[in-house]
């Protein structure tokens, strides 16, 4: 009998963690965002609630009938990614007041972005790896602030804000990975994926890029 296709899952409806995978030539075979409780622990780190919850959707997804769908050979991707400022941390903004608290207490400071990725390979095996960033911001005028919050780019967004969109420019420095803060460390990605056992580079020998 013929092993089963290899497949590959990627446990979030996050467009720009789509985007990112396909800019590395990588297509999932399915989209099955995993629903867990992202509440913090009490006293649990910005690092340690990322990588918990990273694994956590890992997990709830691999167990869904859609995924066993894929068969024996499914590769299961999923990440979160926490902003912490110290060991406080900061919500995935959901309304205009709590994005413009999160803008206010990061102006001026340096805060840290906490990406992590999950991977569960065919057979159980689970690896991880955590990407920390560091990133400052300039000093916020008001204006930065209401112009940002009428944009609405920080709806759902850790720490309230996009480093993919206008909040880029708010950005005096970054120290690590700019496709982490993004929402998926594409370096650890494919290193997991590769080390996996997922056939990475035979995606980039069968596809085209477009670099238009």
């Amino acid at each position: 009998m013929a092993a089963d296709p290899v497949k590959l899952v990627l446990a979030s409806a996050s467009p720009r963690r789509l985007a990112l995978l396909e800019r590395v030539g990588l297509k999932p075979d399915l989209l099955n965002p995993a629903d867990v409780d992202e509440t913090p622990h009490k006293r649990e780190s910005p690092r340690a609630l990322s990588i918990r919850l990273a694994l956590e959707k890992a997990k709830a997804a691999r167990e869904m009938p859609q995924v066993k769908a894929q068969g024996s050979n499914a590769f299961v991707l999923a990440a979160d990614t926490v902003v912490g400022l110290g060991r406080r941390i900061l919500p995935k903004a959901e309304t205009s007041d709590e994005a413009e608290d999160c803008l206010w207490l990061l102006s001026g400071r340096a805060h840290k972005v906490y990406s992590t990725v999950c991977l569960i390979a065919p057979g159980g095996r689970t690896t991880s790896r955590c990407v920390e960033t560091k990133v400052r911001f300039k000093r916020l005028s008001r204006e930065d602030v209401k112009s940002y919050i009428a944009g609405d780019e920080w709806r759902g967004k850790a720490g309230g804000y996009a480093i993919q969109g206008r909040a880029e420019a708010f950005v005096r420095m970054l120290t690590g990975s700019h496709s982490g803060v993004i929402g998926l460390p594409l370096y650890e990605t494919v290193s997991l994926l590769e080390g996996g056992g997922y056939p990475v580079f035979h995606s980039w020998i069968t596809q085209t890029p477009d670099l238009a």
